[in-house]
């Protein structure tokens, strides 16, 4: 009897021509009451009352933005026979009149909708990158590009400096491990990502570092390496605490001859070639390696930039040794700095 009684009840629900018209139109749709009225043609209190009976009956959500409200079906139908009940009725008002000329009239508002939208891109123009920046802030892009991390990925930021980058992955992502060989940059790390309980500071050599094998799903070694003596054992050695697989993300400056600016900031190394970095990483264990210069920031005085990034080559085990000098040809030359 309660099964009964439950069809009878959405029956009496969708028994109403507008309100299943009006469900027709929001099971792929998001509309205000605005836009349903001109849809369907109808006045203001109408559509409402037609709304208030499928709201309550848990067929429809409502989403506020503004002042404005808008409609959807509800993520869930009210449970599984009032889905079947739907099904039954749209399947056979499908073809009515009034149901296809629904579609034709909404159609013009979402069309209405992308002009209006066109429309103030065109009147802007080249003045959009300024008006975006005005009310969203200059790269808040970047930022939100770190929301393509695998939330369970377990990161190294290695050469963390004062965590700077560790902070930033922190709310994307399972754990980072952030390392550095400056006591002074760690105690800064320490004070950047205090409160951020997934982020872990170690004490560490870039050439030895302070994890077992296969540690991590992604590293980032940023602004790092031309401070290294042996670039090239450092890749090999991060390349052993990574999975097969994982990512590694470098960002360093290409070549320049700013020897003032390099001895003053402990720099070893002028910048690296493309040809250089790329060698490095496949030496060291990586393959899909890309190396791309970055956009200059004209408001930096500093070298341009580059990133490269790799893959921890899934085939290439050389990457899971600990290197040392004189294992192999090429891992005497990765020794070296090559």
């Amino acid at each position: 009897m309660a099964m009964t009684a439950s069809i009878l009840d959405y029956l009496s629900v969708l028994a109403d021509p507008t309100r299943v018209r009006l469900l027709g139109l929001l099971e792929d749709h998001e509309l205000t009451v605005g836009d349903l009225c001109e849809v369907l043609e109808v006045p203001q209190s109408t559509a409402s009352r037609h709304l208030k009976v499928l709201l309550d009956h848990g067929w429809l959500a409502r989403r506020r933005e503004g002042t404005r409200h808008f409609y959807n079906v509800a993520r869930r139908w009210p449970d599984e026979t009032g889905r079947r009940v739907w099904e039954l009725v749209r399947a056979g008002t499908a073809d009515l009149p009034s149901v296809q000329r629904d579609r034709d009239r909404l159609s013009l508002v979402l069309a209405a909708r992308r002009a209006a939208s066109e429309a103030y891109f065109e009147r802007t123009g080249e003045a959009w990158l300024r008006i975006r920046a005005e009310v969203f802030g200059d790269r808040f892009d970047l930022a939100a590009l770190l929301g393509l991390l695998d939330p369970d990925w377990t990161v190294g930021d290695l050469g963390c400096g004062a965590g700077s980058v560790s902070a930033m992955l922190a709310p994307f992502v399972a754990r980072v491990i952030a390392v550095d060989g400056s006591p002074v940059m760690l105690d800064a790390a320490r004070r950047t990502v205090s409160g951020l309980e997934n982020v872990e500071v170690r004490g560490g050599d870039l050439e030895d570092l302070p994890m077992g094998d296969a540690a991590l799903d992604a590293a980032t070694l940023v602004l790092v390496l031309h401070h290294a003596a042996l670039p090239g054992r450092v890749l090999a050695e991060t390349a052993r605490v990574m999975k097969p697989g994982a990512r590694l993300m470098i960002v360093d400056m290409e070549p320049h001859d700013d020897e003032d600016m390099a001895a003053r900031m402990g720099h070893v190394w002028l910048g690296f070639e493309a040809s250089q970095m790329e060698k490095f990483l496949h030496v060291a264990g990586f393959d899909r390696v890309v190396v791309r210069s970055l956009p200059i920031d004209r408001t930096a005085n500093g070298p341009r930039l580059f990133v490269a990034s790799g893959r921890r080559s899934i085939a290439d085990e050389r990457a899971r040794i600990r290197v040392q000098p004189g294992v192999s040809r090429d891992v005497g030359q990765l020794a070296q700095g090559v």
